[in-house]
């Protein structure tokens, strides 16, 4: 199993860790355009293997994408991060040139990878990635939601001093402060649901309090988070490649789910060897269904900035 990770900054080399750390791939191949970097993270992260006990190899190489070659899951990271005050809809001029150019030269190495996009705007960078490549929609995923997801649950379980194993919940919509769509309506804990144990308005907060995870942590960082993402990116990687069949809500390109068409938008999907094996339908309450078409309208506007 060969991942490559295009990006070596903060996400990318978090997430070669954690899927280093997890050990089920054998080789991480890292790839940056500033000399050097790569094999700097590269190097550093294998002399972490002994400590941590992985024996996956990790391989930084500067702009090389033959050394990509045969992947099977590559992950696209780069791309300038959020600054405080930024949206993520604003970084799509530079973002799109990067990831289109990005995505066309992992294919020309790898016909049959599963793509996972990082980049922001996520959900536009995804619909890019499928307007531009000619492969099967189940082999192009946008991670937005796992992340969306944790940082609710995370809330969620501050909200209820409760531990956060206890917690189950889901992010669905677009990938963006006033697109997220949490499903306060199915989140439970231990199967009870949350509304047993905090009131609509505390629930409110913590939906608000989600939908502005990344611009909080922005604002305090001075850049984009580092360390959710990357372990949210790995997860969906070891789903794939350990076939696992598990959930995630992710960007996926839709023909009629949730009444929805010719967009990329976070759904709960099955990921598995082959990508995203199904989307799962799920019913929504009039609220979020209102939520869900509001957050599709906001992806479709920032699709339109795309010179396709």
């Amino acid at each position: 199993m060969k991942v490559t990770v295009v990006g070596a900054g903060a996400v990318g080399a978090s997430c070669a860790e954690y899927i280093a750390i997890k050990d089920f791939a054998s080789e991480v191949v890292l790839l940056d355009i500033k000399e050097g970097y790569a094999e700097g993270k590269a190097m550093d992260l294998m002399q972490c293997a002994s400590l941590n006990g992985f024996d996956t190899k990790i391989t930084g190489v500067t702009n090389d994408y033959s050394k990509t070659a045969n992947s099977d899951i590559c992950v696209i990271t780069s791309g300038i991060p959020r600054k405080p005050g930024m949206t993520r809809e604003e970084l799509i001029g530079i973002n799109a040139g990067i990831v289109k150019a990005v995505s066309t030269s992992l294919l020309e190495h790898s016909p049959n990878m599963v793509l996972i996009v990082v980049s922001n705007p996520m959900d536009t960078m995804t619909y890019l990635a499928h307007k531009s490549l000619n492969i099967p929609k189940n082999r192009i995923i946008g991670m937005g939601g796992a992340l969306d997801s944790a940082r609710f649950k995370y809330r969620l379980a501050e909200a209820m001093e409760a531990p956060i194993s206890d917690i189950d919940g889901m992010v669905i919509g677009g990938h963006s402060d006033k697109g997220m769509v949490p499903l306060t309506s199915h989140a439970t804990r231990n199967s009870i649901r949350v509304s047993e144990f905090l009131s609509e308005e505390r629930l409110e907060q913590v939906a608000a309090d989600t939908k502005v995870g990344g611009a909080t942590l922005t604002g305090l960082l001075g850049t984009s988070a580092w360390y959710a993402p990357g372990a949210a990116v790995s997860g969906l990687v070891q789903a794939i490649a350990c076939d696992q069949k598990k959930m995630f809500p992710c960007s996926t390109f839709l023909e009629g789910e949730y009444g929805l068409n010719d967009i990329c938008i976070g759904v709960p999907v099955i990921l598995g060897r082959n990508g995203i094996e199904s989307i799962v339908d799920i019913p929504l309450s009039d609220a979020e269904k209102a939520h869900m078409q509001a957050s599709a309208e906001g992806v479709k506007k920032t699709n339109g900035l795309l010179e396709l």
